[in-house]
């Protein structure tokens, strides 16, 4: 699927350095951890309300990048007509501010041919933005990201929060001990703008109760969750992952550093640029897995700190249907 005319022109004319008002009264949310099946309860629900689906998935958006994101099938885009996929190539970053942009032109369009617009995905800074709204802040600075990068490697990450701390302390606060992706966002926002990040973004404080919204997380018991992320990895790697990456690579080259940092690519390269041979890629299965496993109680754990989310409890076998009629007896 290429780009549309309309979504190109929403990219390249997108203004990144202006806020974005949540969508969480325009569309019904559909969120969880990887592999808790939001996809399929997605395409039903659609089809029961007459909606269409946006993706909420920072990896989806690339093209060619199809196994290792478990992408909707053909089958269910034939059923349900799905956005947000397949839109930028692998070797392109793609910022969180063009998502929403894109995702509020989508709503808008949805909105004025009166179909439900349900969003579907588990990328966490996504969801943060459609639930609270987004102030996007000046755009990366590369260099300057590399240079506090390299002072992180040789003084450590403590040295890191404390630096945080003389610029923006509520910042160095909120932000976990070992997240220096975001200190360094916060660090890079106060230089570009003179205001530090915490005083930039108040509409994130702005939670509401979930019985007034249509959010909804699947949840899973521990165990049945990671014996479907095993499954699912194991089915990736038949599938062919392996070489759906050597041909991203060759095709691109180098991938984008959020394409080439998803987990499942990531370690797939590191295999490949190893020189790895066929007799360790069970190893690498279970890298992939364990790895795969860890973003999933990432996910929970950041669910878990949404008002406005309604938890579905789920569990096997899980019918779609069944799933999909319930959040529809749930809608406001």
């Amino acid at each position: 699927m290429s780009t549309s005319e309309e979504q190109q022109d929403d990219i390249e004319e997108a203004d990144e350095s202006a806020a974005l008002a949540p969508l969480i009264d325009d569309a019904i949310v559909l969120t969880g951890p990887t592999a808790s099946g939001k996809s399929s309860v997605a395409v039903s629900l659609a089809e029961r309300i007459g909606g269409e689906i946006l993706s909420l998935d920072s990896i989806a958006v690339y093209r060619g990048m199809d196994i290792g994101t478990a992408k909707p099938t053909a089958a269910q885009r034939n059923r349900v007509r799905h956005h947000l996929i397949d839109i930028v190539d692998p070797s392109e970053e793609f910022s969180v501010a063009c998502y929403l942009r894109l995702a509020h032109a989508e709503v808008r369009r949805l909105k004025e041919s009166g179909r439900p617009a349900i969003i579907a995905g588990g990328t966490p800074m996504f969801l943060k933005g459609i639930l609270r709204g987004f102030d996007p802040g000046p755009p990366a600075d590369w260099e300057f990201r590399q240079a506090v990068e390299d002072d992180l490697q040789q003084h450590g990450i403590e040295a890191l929060r404390e630096r945080l701390r003389q610029v923006d302390p509520l910042a160095a606060h909120r932000i976990g001990a070992n997240d220096a992706r975001r200190m360094i966002r916060a660090l890079e926002v106060a230089r570009h703008t003179g205001t530090p990040i915490s005083h930039r973004q108040t509409q994130f404080d702005r939670c509401r109760d979930g019985k007034s919204c249509n959010v909804f997380s699947m949840a899973w018991s521990r165990p049945e969750l990671h014996n479907r992320i095993n499954q699912r990895v194991t089915q990736m790697f038949e599938a062919g992952l392996i070489d759906e990456i050597r041909w991203l690579l060759s095709s691109y080259g180098a991938l984008s550093r959020t394409a080439s940092q998803a987990v499942g690519y990531r370690e797939v390269i590191e295999w490949i640029d190893a020189g790895s041979d066929d007799d360790t890629i069970d190893e690498l299965i279970q890298l992939v897995s364990a790895h795969t496993r860890q973003l999933a109680r990432r996910q929970e754990t950041w669910l878990r700190s949404f008002s406005e989310i309604r938890l579905v409890d789920v569990s096997t076998p899980m019918d779609p249907r069944a799933v999909a009629e319930q959040i529809e007896s749930m809608l406001t």
